[in-house]
């Protein structure tokens, strides 16, 4: 990656935008988004922009141009429409310790803006590194589709129920209580406008200390592995990888698959994890079969030739997953 993705916080800090065209006011409609002070560095400002001096939504900033205006930016967007100007402002920038993004100019960037697809405090951010914009927007479209208008709001809600969460939930029980509320009822009840019963089952499930029904109980899903390449790996077998509390590669050739596991889940590697050099199937199977009666979601990911063998004693709800596309 020439680009680490990541979010920048932008409460108190400035996004200082230098130009006062309508490339300019695109940049300002997407900063408005923010809880940034919006700088607008012209002597002269298009009508829209303009209109947000006035409403007090921006400031102007009409003198030179010097390192003081960018010692509180977050990011500093150049887009005078002069391409010479553009290259001068861009040094300044840089030189004051600034992250930059130059409209149009992929090689003067030191910041992208990606594709958004915008449930806030939920926020998809899609990127190519300036390469594909054409791509980023056709994945946006199909994320807008999967994600329901309303479940920024019920992000929201969990955001301001963690403490209450941290209180009355055992650890141990939290991550599924977590994926009851966003995979289960609660959702469902949000996506069909029923906000208030949803957030009084979820209220009710904290004073109960859990979510209700099965949703604490533990999973195994076992991954027949016909080849390692992560590239060929299932929708499915991806779903349960980044679900898993623990994960278990009956071998070392496997783990180029868990880059697309969740990152904290633990992980044991035969062959390669402390003391697991001579462990059979039947040893696997103990750690899979502890880790699932305390209620944990475990991924055992086996050869293909070993699946039989490996699904002997395991419990009689395990899910088989296609681990591999044909």
């Amino acid at each position: 990656m020439k680009f680490f993705p990541m979010f920048l916080r932008m409460t108190g800090r400035d996004v200082v935008i230098i130009g006062g065209g309508e490339t300019a006011a695109q940049k300002a409609r997407l900063m408005l988004k923010t809880e940034a002070r919006i700088v607008l560095a012209a002597p002269e400002l298009e009508p829209e922009l303009a209109a947000l001096v006035t409403e007090r939504r921006a400031v102007q900033h009409s003198g030179e141009i010097t390192d003081e205006l960018f010692s509180n930016a977050a990011l500093v967007f150049v887009c005078t429409e002069d391409e010479d100007c553009d290259v001068r402002m861009a040094q300044i920038v840089r030189e004051a310790g600034a992250l930059v993004n130059v409209v149009d100019r992929p090689d003067l960037c030191e910041a992208n803006t990606p594709s958004l697809v915008d449930r806030d405090p939920l926020v998809v951010a899609i990127g190519t590194e300036g390469a594909a914009p054409v791509l980023a927007r056709q994945i946006k479209t199909r994320l807008e589709e999967m994600l329901e208008p309303r479940l920024g709001e019920l992000v929201a809600l969990g955001g301001r129920l963690r403490d209450a969460v941290a209180k009355d939930v055992p650890r141990e029980k939290r991550r599924a209580f977590w994926r009851w509320v966003y995979h289960d009822a609660p959702r469902n009840l949000y996506a069909r406008g029923a906000e208030r019963e949803a957030a009084e089952r979820i209220k009710a499930a904290i004073a109960a200390g859990g979510a209700p029904g099965d949703a604490g109980r533990g999973a195994v899903a076992l991954l027949p592995v016909g080849s390692p390449d992560p590239d060929l790996l299932t929708l499915r077998a991806v779903q349960r990888l980044q679900e898993a509390d623990l994960i278990v590669c009956a071998e070392a050739e496997f783990a180029p698959m868990l880059e697309l596991a969740r990152r904290d889940a633990e992980r044991v590697i035969v062959g390669q994890s402390h003391g697991t050099e001579g462990w059979l199937l039947s040893d696997q199977r103990h750690v899979v079969l502890q880790d699932y009666e305390k209620g944990a979601r475990v991924v055992w990911l086996v050869p293909r030739r070993d699946a039989e063998r490996a699904a002997l004693g395991l419990p009689e709800d395990v899910e088989r997953v296609p681990a591999v596309r044909v």
